[in-house]
């Protein structure tokens, strides 16, 4: 009973997202992600074509240069004829110009569509993070699930904004200068596709250990961000604690190595690319040579050897720009990866094709033969528990027995392994999930405020309510005193995450949210831990006042609210211990009654 069936996992398992560790994994399936992310540019095909043409039309005006220097030159130049000067003149000027509408459409058209493709596609994974249960985002880091949607769709943005362009319009370039070359002269062709061997080996070359050094440089700056965000988060305890330097020791140490592998990268590119430049260098040397022969022995026109070195020229630079493509396709295919890897975990907490809304709620929670477990190990085991409709329960035990998971499951944020919750004698795993959440209201432990008013956070469970249902619901707590008392009231601005607001303030609006629908289930899960005595004491009338007639679930340390409960259930190692009311567990004097000796000596809080 200890151990749950190995593949049934809330670990994540191999349908997780995919680690930061394995994003060498991309590299062996990029067309499978490519394949993935060509459906979203569809609903844009219209454009995408358009954008194809303009590019056509840029490579065209950028070939067509050199052709026009031949032309002027012999036709022109060498000629003597200034009217074909001036024609050809035109021509170049007309066709900067079409070049120039071209790539500004190009462009803009390129970006519009790329922006509008992650736009979708930013859109659809916070959709799915949403729907992700509360399992996956515990065990994910937030720093990870705000990459994805920060800078792995920056890495995609990259490939498809300006990559995307790069590839087809150097590709095309490189497929016209090739034709071209052959068209003018092969003799001078095959001369400059002498060095084309030197060019592959170099290439190839910086393709194999670019990749690596990219590779090391994402990873190291994943630890620099990884030890800023663990440092200033927990920048309390590292100042309560002195350990500043040891931060700056780990911090510096982190961007260390990141310099080092960003170091490697600039080595390896300060090598490949100037080599490219100096055989860029060697083939125009080679050319002039040998074509300057030509050219001597009438065998070649001036204007022919020129325009060869123009495309030469134009041939070599593409070569650059899409071996600096190469690492953009590497770190968006490994974006692409992970992003992908979000979409395809499945939500474990879902409605069920005949899933029904929960009838009018009584109130009666059920727990039968439960077990649930995070990973390998079941954390709660065969729990057998009955709550009576208006039935105020207590989890009290210590700390890891398993209290917060029983609430959780009551609440449906997680489904157990074994056994069933019901509510009212309805299997939750049967109810649709908005109906659930509209019979329940949840304070979790940490009373978490978004950016916006008071208001705003109130109405937060409840969208529909007014202003007056509001100040009841703040009122109903204790908490429509000190509101009033702010400059403007309910329409105060909390800031992010209510920093304006004190820990037992914030307690409080989150008391109000859970209370406005008016729930007939509630559950507190160590609500009260963040309000001091003073606090508690003001809302403990309203609470007994609001838990009349209502289920609640109540997860507490101090004293005062546990004795309140009407039924104590003491959780130890995933099971039940004990459970009854205050009196018949202190006459049994068994574990409670241990604990609640305990709590008295440590002044009215476990």
């Amino acid at each position: 009973m200890g151990t749950r069936p190995v593949g049934h996992g809330h670990a994540g398992g191999m349908l997780g997202p995919l680690s930061e560790e394995n994003e060498e994994r991309v590299v062996k399936r990029p067309r499978r992600n490519m394949r993935r992310l060509l459906p979203y540019f569809r609903p844009y095909r219209r454009r995408v074509l358009v954008t194809i043409v303009l590019m056509l039309l840029v490579t065209g005006a950028t070939l067509a240069g050199p052709a026009l220097a031949q032309v002027a030159i012999d036709d022109g130049i060498d000629a003597g004829s200034v009217t074909a000067l001036i024609v050809i003149v035109s021509i170049f000027v007309v066709i900067g110009l079409i070049g120039w509408a071209a790539q500004y459409w190009q462009s803009y058209l390129s970006s519009w569509v790329g922006e509008r493709v992650l736009l979708d596609l930013r859109r659809q994974v916070f959709r799915h993070m949403m729907r992700l249960e509360l399992g996956h985002h515990e065990r994910t880091p937030t720093g990870r699930s705000v990459s994805r949607l920060t800078a792995d769709i920056e890495a995609v943005n990259q490939l498809v904004v300006e990559g995307a362009t790069s590839l087809v319009i150097n590709g095309l370039t490189l497929i016209g200068v090739v034709i071209i070359l052959l068209f003018y002269d092969w003799r001078l062709a095959l001369a400059a596709f002498v060095i084309f061997p030197f060019l592959a080996v170099g290439t190839w070359w910086f393709r194999s250990r670019a990749t690596r050094a990219y590779r090391a440089t994402r990873e190291r700056v994943a630890v620099v961000l990884s030890v800023l965000q663990e440092n200033l988060s927990g920048i309390r305890v590292v100042q309560a604690h002195g350990r500043e330097e040891d931060a700056r020791r780990r911090f510096r140490d982190a961007n260390r190595e990141y310099r080092r592998a960003n170091m490697r990268t600039v080595t390896i590119s300060g090598i490949y690319f100037p080599g490219v430049e100096l055989l860029a260098a060697l083939g125009t040397a080679l050319i002039l040579w040998f074509g300057g022969t030509l050219v001597l022995n009438e065998a070649l026109t001036v204007g022919v050897m020129v325009a060869f070195i123009g495309y030469l020229s134009s041939f070599f630079d593409p070569i650059q720009q899409l071996s600096q493509l190469y690492n953009t396709f590497q770190a968006a295919m490994a974006a692409l990866e992970k992003i992908f890897g979000v979409l395809e975990t499945d939500p474990r907490i879902s409605d069920a094709p005949d899933a029904r809304d929960l009838p009018e709620v009584a109130g009666r929670i059920d727990l039968d033969h439960v077990s649930f477990g995070y990973g390998r190990e079941y954390v709660i085991r065969d729990v057998d528990l009955h709550v009576p409709p208006g039935t105020t329960v207590a989890l009290v035990g210590p700390t890891g027995a398993g209290k917060s998971t029983l609430a959780k499951l009551i609440a449906r944020l997680y489904d157990p392994d074994e056994g069933a919750v019901c509510i009212d004698g309805v299997d939750l795993r049967e109810v649709r999930e908005d109906s659930l959440r509209a019979a329940m209201g949840i304070v979790p432990q940490e009373g978490h405020l978004f950016s916006g008013t008071i208001a705003d956070n109130v109405r937060f469970a409840y969208p529909l309510a007014g202003d007056e249902d509001v100040r009841r619901a703040l009122d109903a707590v204790g908490a429509l005193r000190f509101v009033e008392d702010l400059p403007e009231g309910i329409h105060t601005d909390v800031q992010e995450r209510g920093a304006r607001l004190s820990a037992g303030q914030r307690q409080l609006i989150c008391f109000a949210r859970a209370l406005v629908p008016d729930p007939r289930l509630v559950i507190l899960d160590e609500a009260t831990s963040s309000i001091d005595i003073g606090t508690e004491k003001r809302i403990e009338d309203a609470l007994d006042r609001l838990l009349a007639g209502r289920t609640a679930v109540v997860i507490a340390h101090r004293l005062s609210t546990i004795r309140r409960a009407d039924l104590i259930v003491v959780v130890e190692d995933g099971r039940i211990a004990e459970q009854g009311t205050h009196d018949d567990l202190m006459r049994m004097g068994g574990r409670y009654a241990g604990l609640y000796s305990d709590w008295e000596q440590a002044g009215g809080v476990g």
